[in-house]
Parts: C-alpha cells; structure tokens; sequence
C-alpha cells in the first residue's frame, strides 16, 4: 500500500508558519507564510501538515481584543494565554489534539516517517521552549503544546518537538535543518 511517488515522510506545524494571517494582532513577522520553512521542507519532499490555530479556532481573529495590535506583544500574549487557559478553551484544545493524534496514528500506523512537530516559541499556545506570561516571555510550553505533549505520552508515540521564533531567521533555519537531517 502506498507504493506510489509520495515520500512518506510527514512534519507537523503550526498554523501560523503557513498563514501568518491567522497570527494575533502585531506579531506578525511575514506577510504570507514563512518562506525559509517551507522552502526547507518542500526541497526535502517533506509533506507539512498544517495544524490548527487554537487561538483562533477559540478567541476568533482579533483573539477577542480589536486593539490587540496596539498593546505590547508580551501583555497581549499574557492575556491571550490566561484566555486560553480557561475551561472552555481547554475542551476545544482537547478535541484539537485528539484530532491530531488520530492523523499521527493514521500516518505511523501506515509506515509513514513524521520529522517532527515544529512551534512557534514565545507563543501562549504552541511555544515549545518559550511562552508568555505574567507580560514576560518564560521558558516553558504553551497550553496548546503542553495538551499535545501530554496526549503523545499518554500514546507512547515519541515526536520531536522544536520551537522556531521566525524573527530570527538564521537560528529558525537551523532548528529546521537539524530536525530533518540537513545539518
């Protein structure tokens, strides 16, 4: 089964590494997607798939502040996060992440190679070594990767997970090469 031309080989991202569009107010550093990763991915015949946006799929595009773009980044991340940290936004990251653990099952259990989960540091949802909270970045998880970290364990499925920030393109690059073998 599945003897045709694709790679099988799989990457997991976050939503905003292919639309900055749904990024929150201000913080976006390109005006498509992030060129640098897909470049990388696509010369390796590396298939993305594209994860959801929990703060959109929960707070909407304006993460429920219209002038989110006005205040500081780390003050509007704090509060996006202590958003997202409330119960209702908890039940819709579960369902996100069952979601995905089901396409990473379906792709495992077809003999497909997943590379790795890639966030976006200093995000209060998919930072993987960096969020933000209390206005400061903090190492940590975001709520969105730490549900998904959790969920992974919980299936013994093994994943390396690595977090970008993509104004810093040289240190994004990189982390991507590494996670793919292209040092």
């Amino acid at each position: 089964m599945f003897t045709d031309k694709r790679s099988k080989s799989i990457v997991f991202v976050a939503h905003c590494i292919l639309n900055q569009n749904a990024i929150s107010d201000g913080t976006a550093t390109y005006p498509g997607s992030i060129k640098e990763i897909i470049n990388l991915f696509s010369t390796s015949d590396i298939g993305i798939v594209q994860m959801p946006c929990p703060e959109f799929m929960y707070l909407g595009l304006d993460r429920g502040n219209i002038n989110g773009g006005t205040s500081p980044i780390l003050e509007e991340n704090t509060r996006i996060r202590k958003k997202m940290s409330q119960k209702l936004a908890g039940k819709k990251i579960r369902t996100m992440v069952q979601d995905l653990i089901f396409q990473i099952s379906e792709y495992q259990n077809y003999g497909f190679d997943i590379q790795g989960i890639v966030g976006i540091n200093r995000s209060p949802s998919c930072g993987v070594d960096t969020t933000s909270e209390n206005n400061q970045e903090v190492e940590g998880e975001g709520v969105f990767i730490q549900a998904l970290r959790k969920e992974l364990k919980k299936n013994r499925i093994q994943i390396k997970i690595v977090g970008i920030k993509a104004f810093q393109p040289d240190k994004m690059v990189k982390t991507i090469k590494s996670l793919i073998g292209r040092d």
